[in-house]
């Protein structure tokens, strides 16, 4: 039988790449406009409805926070009514870490009581409390998908400024600071995605990540090795980098105090419950994922 789905956010990051794995995977793809989402939607001929649109966490905190609220909670909401009402069967909500916990000290479980601080956070938890509480048709399931960072072809963010200062030659200043974080590979999200969409597992929430923990300086020496460099790593002491990061948010500098702490702090995440749910391991490694993005860097 073959598959039809519907998704949200189709341009985007995870969408670019999520579609074209999915139709190799003979999975029919359809993709619902941003213009389309406020209306009534009908999911007609549709096995599984992947909401991927949202209003991601913006580090400037430029935003208002009204429109986190609107965007992450209430368009869920409402699309998640129109599935109960719909004949599709499963609903992927791409959530984030974030709507658990913005520290983690230790590594960050399903079990873990949500503590979100920032109005992203909160948000999206919002939505997937409704998600939760809503009586749910008999043949019908639902999937909250908790990412950690994601990373990829077509990814921006900090592993691109980490990459072209390794490109230029410039040490990696912040080698001091020992800490170990999750990342996801985008190839992962995808197959986890589409074995959801394949097979039958219970509704719930899923964190997914890779299955290594890596350091800064770990990822500094896999993007180093992608360009057939040695990886240049300084420990410079951290109360001094703690100075100039605080000198760089008056600034308005590079490394500011938040850049500092998205570089730098322990983030990691427990993958087993969805493996465990899908009977299989995962595709890529940490390393192996971060190795096919740092090669993607290299053919922008």
């Amino acid at each position: 039988m073959n598959l039809e789905v519907l998704i949200t956010g189709a341009t985007g990051f995870v969408g670019m790449n999520l579609i074209p794995y999915l139709n190799k995977l003979s999975i029919g793809t359809k993709a619902l406009n941003r213009s389309d989402l406020f209306r009534d939607v009908k999911f007609d001929n549709t096995d599984a409805i992947i909401h991927l649109a949202g209003k991601a966490h913006d580090i400037k905190k430029a935003s208002n926070p009204e429109e986190y609220y609107k965007v992450n909670f209430e368009l869920t909401k409402k699309l998640y009514d129109d599935f109960l009402k719909s004949d599709a069967r499963k609903f992927i909500f791409i959530s984030s870490v974030k709507a658990a916990a913005d520290i983690v000290d230790g590594i960050l479980s399903e079990d873990q009581v949500p503590n979100p601080k920032t109005d992203y956070g909160k948000s999206k938890l919002m939505a997937e409390e409704y998600i939760q509480v809503q009586p749910l048709p008999v043949g019908k399931s639902y999937y909250i998908l908790r990412p950690c960072m994601i990373h990829g072809p077509g990814n921006k963010g900090n592993l691109n400024l980490l990459y072209s200062f390794i490109q230029k030659g410039i040490p990696y200043p912040l080698a001091s600071f020992e800490n170990k974080r999750s990342f996801l590979s985008i190839e992962n999200l995808c197959f986890v995605i589409a074995k959801i969409i394949e097979d039958e597992i219970p509704s719930g929430i899923y964190h997914i990540a890779d299955d290594e923990s890596l350091s800064t300086s770990d990822v500094v020496r896999i993007l180093a090795a992608s360009l057939e460099k040695r990886p240049k790593l300084w420990a410079i002491p951290r109360k001094l980098i703690s100075g100039l990061a605080k000198i760089g948010d008056i600034l308005k500098l590079p490394l500011s105090t938040e850049r500092l702490n998205k570089l730098t702090e322990n983030y990691v995440v427990n993958n087993d419950k969805i493996k465990k749910a899908l009977k299989t391991e995962l595709p890529v490694s940490s390393q192996g994922g971060l190795s096919a993005t740092a090669k993607s860097f290299g053919n922008i």
